[in-house]
């Protein structure tokens, strides 16, 4: 068996063309990482790739299958539960197409295992704007839906709505994830708010965003009205609610 503190959640809808590339791609770093899929249920047989692909990585790859198009934010709420019951100390966040870097995995590793960090975000605007084959409009739209986060909320994050991330265990362990609310990509900057009004130490890594290449893009206008929208009402609760604190 290859143990690993690591596991690396991938949710997948309609990735037939990436999902055993990135795979491969993660298994064949020198640090060794455990992945979890979690499957919602694609048509496009997504799934049956993956079990293949169990035969050979048994004791390294894990899949959850779900009924339906169910959303991003309930699909790492699925695998942080499963990651968190299973004592993996370093849970990671991961898209399947390559937008995401698997060599910036270990990096993302060092600052929380080496650096101590709890939170480390695969950032693409804190050294400036690194994202590639992305149309003009869209990355504007990005780039200053983080500002405009990072204005309501007072969170000192440059890449609010990022989704290339590592947690050590106990921010999982002490975050309420039954009252995460958000569903799309609102569930990302929900997460970090949280993160960050429970006191933990976060860090942004910087990357570089490449733009799927194969595969069929699942975002819209309608999730980042969602983020806009959503973030005002993170701000009212930060007013009123009562956080948990990490333990020592």
């Amino acid at each position: 068996m290859t143990a690993s503190d690591s596991i690396v959640i991938i949710p997948t809808y309609n990735e037939k063309e990436n999902i055993e590339n990135i795979i491969r791609a993660v298994f064949g770093l020198e640090k060794p990482f455990h992945i979890l899929v979690i499957e919602d249920g694609s048509p496009d047989g997504t799934a049956a790739i993956v079990k293949e692909l169990q035969k050979e990585f048994p004791e390294q790859l894990f899949m959850i299958e779900r009924t339906g198009k169910l959303g991003l934010g309930t699909a790492y709420i699925t695998g942080f539960k499963w990651a968190v019951e299973h004592k993996y100390d370093y849970i990671f966040e991961m898209d399947a197409d390559f937008s995401h870097n698997p060599n910036d995995l270990p990096r993302l590793y060092s600052a929380c295992a080496d650096e101590r960090f709890d939170l480390a975000i695969g950032s693409r605007y804190v050294s400036g704007v690194n994202v590639v084959n992305w149309p003009m409009g869209r990355v504007l739209m990005s780039y200053f839906a983080s500002k405009y986060v990072r204005l309501i909320t007072g969170v000192k994050i440059h890449d609010t709505t990022a989704g290339f991330k590592c947690y050590r265990r106990r921010v999982l362990e002490t975050i309420n994830l039954n009252d995460i609310r958000f569903k799309g990509y609102a569930f990302q900057i929900e997460m970090k708010y949280t993160t960050y009004k429970c006191g933990f130490k976060i860090k942004e890594v910087p990357v570089i965003f490449i733009n799927r290449e194969l595969g069929t893009s699942k975002m819209s206008g309608g999730i980042f009205s969602e983020a806009m929208f959503g973030v005002i009402r993170l701000r009212w609760d930060g007013w009123f609610k009562k956080y948990p604190k990490p333990a020592n």
